[in-house]
Formats: structure tokens, sequence, C-alpha cells
């Protein structure tokens, strides 16, 4: 079975990634067949607590196109499962430090269930993010050396 992977490119650019956590997605039938041919976006997601439960907002997930009756929504918020004892730890830190949760990476485990990777964030300042792409750039520059000795 092909895995399916898709990843939140932006997140370590504009964010400092502090902790990861992985959740399961309460996800409707259509959903899960567009994950699994690989139609969706994490670009703009974001998560936030409603009465003590996380939910994710603005996962694009595209229309299945073999859809019988019924409509389904791309960006409706989904429900996040996690542990009962993670929820209000992570609830905690958003609101005493002003942290952010934003989902990383989005596949398909082993078992066939759409599993997200979330991470408790801080924002990058401008400079922060010029920094990280001189790291980047000297990074690469190195890589190449080494190739060619």
């Amino acid at each position: 079975m092909a895995t399916t992977e898709i990843f939140n490119r932006k997140a370590s650019y504009n964010y400092f990634l502090l902790e990861t956590l992985t959740a399961g997605i309460q996800l409707t039938g259509p959903e899960i067949k567009s994950i699994r041919a690989g139609q969706a976006n994490l670009r703009d997601a974001y998560c936030y607590f409603r009465d003590g439960e996380l939910f994710v907002k603005n996962l694009y997930i595209k229309e299945y196109e073999n859809i019988g009756s019924g409509k389904q929504e791309p960006l409706r918020d989904k429900k996040l499962l996690l542990h009962r004892h993670e929820l209000r730890r992570w609830e905690k830190r958003v609101r005493e430090k002003g942290l952010t949760i934003i989902p990383v990476r989005l596949y398909i485990n082993e078992k066939g269930y759409a599993k997200l990777e979330i991470s408790l964030a801080a924002g990058k300042k401008a400079h922060d993010k010029s920094e990280a792409l001189k790291e980047r750039d000297l990074e690469r520059a190195l890589r190449r050396e080494l190739r060619r000795a």
C-alpha cells in the first residue's frame, strides 16, 4: 500500500517548532479518499481549542469526485483526537505563553488511519527568518563542497 504524506513546508520557516504530537482526525468517508489520493493542503491550517477539544481550521481537503449525493465542504473544521491529559497540557501552554498549534504533516499510517502531526509553535520575526535562510544557504554550500571533494 502506497503511503500518503502531505507536508506543511512553510511551518519551519514561519515558526519555531517547540513540541510535536501525533493526533487522529475525525473525517468522513469521501475526505479520507481524497487524502489517500494526496488531495489535501496544510498551508494555512491552524488548530484552536473549543470547549476543551482541539479542532483544525483551514485544512483543505479537495472534494471527492465520485461522491454520490450530498456535498463535501473542503474547509470544514475537523476535530482532532488526542488524550485528555495532552489536550489540557497544550491548552494551558497556548493560553499562558501565547503559542499556537500548527499542523506539520498529514499522513496515512500502516493501519490505514489518517494522522495529523501537530506542533506547538512560536512565531518567527523577520530577522529570525533571514537567519534561517543564511544557515540553509551555508549548509547547501558545505554539501556542494563535500560532493566535489
